[in-house]
């Protein structure tokens, strides 16, 4: 079983979860022995999804997660994965990788055979019977909060940069007083809210905040 204790808070209706909504805890057996969500509390959390194991996309996506492990321990950022197939499974795919692509896989990867933990998050439909359209990522602050969330398809393989950018950006931003523009990248000025009182300048609405 891949839950230890059902802590997975029950909601009125099976509506995936939203930015601003508490992160279900939970707790479950992984790569790494049990691992309880709340336990992330006090740093960020990069909790992703994948479809299943010893699947294409899926498995350089861990080649370049793991490779970028210290891009986001620099940001005080965890990373969590999970996909429905069995602990066993996933300990005999990342020795493969392991064997063949010269990369260990840090970070813990939890089963959830039940999809229990899927659907409580709205990785899976309610009537869903696999995890085949489940690629998603759900960025989590320190007090529990999710901040965002990204959907990805089967057949297209997430952006790492994007997702270490993802994290520097809302930690740059979490205060609402300062604003990431396009293409944003860490360690480029951010912008300030725009503020009708200053309309007299010509930039009012796309102030720099360096």
């Amino acid at each position: 079983m891949a839950l230890l204790m059902n802590d997975l808070t029950p909601r009125p209706t099976p509506s995936p979860l939203r930015m601003g909504d508490t992160a279900p805890d939970f707790e479950a057996r992984s790569t790494k022995g049990p691992i309880r969500l709340s336990d992330y509390r006090g740093r960020w959390l990069v909790f992703f999804s994948h479809p299943a194991d010893f699947t294409p996309v899926c498995t350089t996506e861990f080649v370049a997660l793991a490779k970028a492990q210290d891009r986001f321990a620099a940001l005080d950022c965890a990373l969590l994965g999970l996909s429905v197939d069995s602990l066993y499974s996933h300990l005999a795919w990342t020795r493969t990788i392991a064997e063949l692509f010269a990369v260990e896989i840090p970070f813990p990867v939890i089963e959830d055979p039940s999809m229990m933990v899927g659907r409580a998050y709205g990785m899976i439909d309610e009537t869903s019977e696999n995890s085949a359209s489940v690629r998603a990522t759900y960025f989590i602050d320190p007090e529990g909060v999710i901040r965002a969330i990204t959907h990805y398809p089967l057949t297209i393989g997430r952006s790492i940069d994007e997702m270490v950018r993802m994290v520097a950006a809302l930690q740059a931003t979490v205060s609402g007083q300062k604003l990431a523009p396009a293409n944003w990248q860490i360690g480029e000025p951010l912008l300030l809210p725009a503020d009708e009182k200053t309309q007299k300048d010509t930039n009012w609405f796309c102030r720099s905040a360096a």
